[in-house]
């Protein structure tokens, strides 16, 4: 076994869409950026696939759209719910200047800009490559301790900024000792694929909700992925009442779903996501700062994680691109990240609650057939401003970045 070393400016661990988007703006900013990916390749299931508005304005500005566009792709225009026997459209996206929410495996998101990456000279992505650990030089934080699963290398990388980019279960925050707020979720999902026929019902991003029970699904083209929403820490009791239960379970909500449930044949279909709401305290010190879900672990309530992160990213790269190349970031630089980002992750993440506390956890609760809708879906179905309003908050989002003409003319 080999020890390493490499030197950089940027080392970013975590190639998600945070870790991405920051390496690619960085590099094309002509920053020296290594990304840490500790998998050989993106193809994880069950990840944020619902690319919003507010990201393609993000890949119209880099010149990206097209390509992205050109991948296999369903484009959502409106987000609808069925409630016992009635249908309701929620959110309208009609309006606004990119007028859907495009569903998309997120490996192929996460390619296309590694594959943008990879024309701008200081991009450097390496998978296999595990952070095991930080550098920490009188006080500061100097670089990070890698493993290359691959070379079976240990690895040190020194670096100017190193960026935490790794997940809800981020290693990077873990190592930094950072202090976490967590709100408290009352819920985990049950994430499925199951086929499509030709005579089933369009619904490309909608909901059904009834008997305690709720069910959201996204029309993939040739199957459905299917969240299926539970009491948390419920999931061992599913597993107690046996899979058949779990299948009728299922067929009661969405009788189309009766002619295939069987196929969910053992319980490796069936991915239990463990939902977490949360955020650090501080999201920097000196040297290393934390994004996205490393930062703020939000709830799948309206697909927003993959698009707060990218927004964190387009953030990140406008406030500290400058100082890295002048080579005088200060941790002023790092905080001024989080003051940027602090108040749309607060106020998303308090819809979420407010969300999971009126409207979620009330219908997993009612177990007779819901006849009455509530009162807000009810408003919502006779004003369309309203819809589109709603439209524009969960597509666009809380303070919208633009990336910088800095990094967009170099």
């Amino acid at each position: 076994m080999m020890s390493l070393e490499e030197h950089t400016t940027c080392v970013i661990a975590g190639g998600g869409p945070a870790g991405m988007m920051l390496g690619y703006l960085l590099a094309r900013a002509g920053i020296a950026v290594t990304i840490l990916e500790k998998h050989a390749d993106f193809l994880r299931d069950f990840r944020g696939d619902t690319i919003h508005p507010s990201t393609l304005e993000v890949m119209q500005q880099l010149g990206l759209l097209k390509p992205l566009l050109a991948q296999s792709h369903q484009k959502v225009l409106q987000i609808s719910a069925h409630i016992g026997d009635m249908h309701f459209t929620i959110a309208d996206f009609s309006q606004l200047p990119i007028p859907y929410i495009v569903l998309m495996p997120q490996w192929d998101f996460l390619n296309l800009l590694a594959e943008a990456g990879k024309s701008q000279p200081s991009f450097n992505l390496r998978m296999n490559t595990e952070v095991k650990d930080l550098l920490v030089e009188s006080g500061r934080i100097a670089g990070v301790k890698a493993y290359d699963t691959s070379t079976k290398n240990d690895l040190i990388i020194r670096a100017t900024l190193v960026v935490g980019a790794d997940g809800r279960t981020s290693q990077i925050r873990k190592c930094a000792n950072m202090a976490i707020i967590d709100m408290g979720v009352p819920i985990d999902v049950l994430w499925m694929c199951l086929p499509k026929r030709n005579t089933d019902q369009t619904a490309s991003l909608g909901g059904r909700i009834d008997r305690g029970k709720i069910l959201v699904m996204l029309d993939r083209g040739n199957y459905w992925q299917c969240a299926f929403i539970i009491k948390k820490g419920t999931f061992p009791d599913w597993h107690q009442r046996g899979l058949s239960a779990f299948q009728q379970a299922l067929a009661t909500l969405q009788p189309m779903f009766s002619d295939r449930v069987e196929e969910l044949h053992n319980w490796d279909k069936i991915k239990l996501l463990t939902v977490k709401l949360d955020r650090l305290q501080h999201w920097a010190r000196e040297g290393l700062l934390c994004i996205g879900d490393a930062a703020h672990a939000m709830s799948p309530v309206g697909g927003i994680g993959i698009n707060l992160a990218i927004q964190d990213a387009v953030a990140t790269a406008n406030c500290l691109a400058v100082p890295l190349l002048n080579n005088c970031l200060t941790l002023a630089d790092l905080h001024m990240v989080q003051q940027r980002r602090f108040w749309p992750t607060k106020i998303t993440q308090g819809i979420q609650a407010f969300i999971h506390r009126h409207a979620i956890t009330p219908a997993l609760q009612v177990n007779s057939k819901i006849t009455t809708p509530p009162w807000p879906l009810r408003l919502l179905n006779r004003s369309s401003w309203l819809r589109c309003l709603l439209g524009r908050a969960v597509g666009i989002g809380i303070r919208p970045e633009r990336v910088s003409q800095i990094i967009i003319c170099k």
